[in-house]
C-alpha cells in the first residue's frame, strides 16, 4: 500500500532534521524529499516547529511501545537492560534531534510538558523492569541497588552523548561515521558498565 502523503511528509521531515538538525533543516528540502509541493507541506504542518512535533511524537509512541515490550518480557534482568539499552540508542540513533527538543520543552514549559507526555495513552512504564530489580535484590542475585536510581542511570549513560554531541564531535575532531560507530559500540559498553555494577562479585 502506498504511504500517505502525510506519513511522506513525517518520513521526509525525519531524515531531514536527522541529517541537518532542527535549525538548519528546511520546509523547502522537506517537500522536495516528500515529493510534493510547498504549498501541500504547509496545508498539514503550518510551521516548522509544528512539523518537528509532529515527528516527535510519532518517535515517543515508537519508543514507549518499543521500551514496554523490554520492560514486560519474561526475560532475565541483565538480558532486559542489554535490550533495552540496545533499543534506546537506536532510537536516539534514528532521532538524534530529540533529547534537545525535551530539553528545550522541559526549559520552556517546565513539569506542563512532562505532564503532557505522562497523561498519554502510550508512555514508558517502566514499573514492571522496577519489580524485577527489586525482586533480584530481595533474592540476593545482584547487589543491592535503588531501582529508580538504575533507571535514571540507564536512561542518563543513553542520552547524554546525544545531548552533547556537537561538543564531543569538535573537542575529539570526529565526524558523523565515527561518532555513529562510536553509539554503535556504546550500546553493549552501557550495558556492561550497568551490568558489572550490579552483578554480584
Amino acid at each position: 500500500m502506498e504511504p500517505s502523503t502525510e506519513q511522506k511528509i513525517l518520513e521526509a521531515a525525519r531524515e531531514v532534521f536527522m541529517t541537518k538538525g532542527f535549525a538548519a533543516a528546511r520546509m523547502q528540502e522537506i517537500a522536495d524529499r516528500a515529493e510534493i509541493n510547498k504549498g501541500l507541506l504547509h496545508y498539514y504542518y503550518r510551521s516548522k516547529n509544528k512539523l518537528f512535533r509532529a515527528v516527535f511524537d510519532e518517535a515517543f509512541a515508537k519508543f514507549s511501545a518499543g521500551i514496554n515490550q523490554v520492560f514486560e518480557a519474561e526475560i532475565p534482568l541483565f538480558e532486559k537492560i542489554e535490550q533495552f539499552v540496545d533499543r534506546y540508542i537506536s532510537l536516539l540513533m534514528q532521532n538524534p534531534e530529540m533529547p534537545g527538543f525535551v530539553i528545550s520543552e522541559l526549559n520552556q514549559k517546565g513539569e506542563a510538558f512532562a505532564q503532557e507526555l505522562l497523561s498519554r495513552q502510550a508512555k514508558p512504564n517502566p514499573l514492571p523492569f522496577i519489580m524485577q530489580v527489586q525482586q533480584e535484590v530481595a533474592a540476593g542475585n545482584i547487589q543491592p541497588v535503588n531501582p529508580v536510581g538504575l533507571v535514571m542511570n540507564l536512561l542518563s549513560l543513553c542520552v547524554f552523548p546525544f545531548l552533547a554531541r556537537p561538543m564531543f564531535q569538535g573537542m575529539m575532531q570526529i565526524d558523523q561515521a565515527t561518532y555513529d560507530e562510536m553509539m554503535e559500540a556504546r550500546k553493549r559498553e552501557v550495558a556492561a558498565f550497568v551490568i558489572r555494577s550490579i552483578r554480584k562479585a
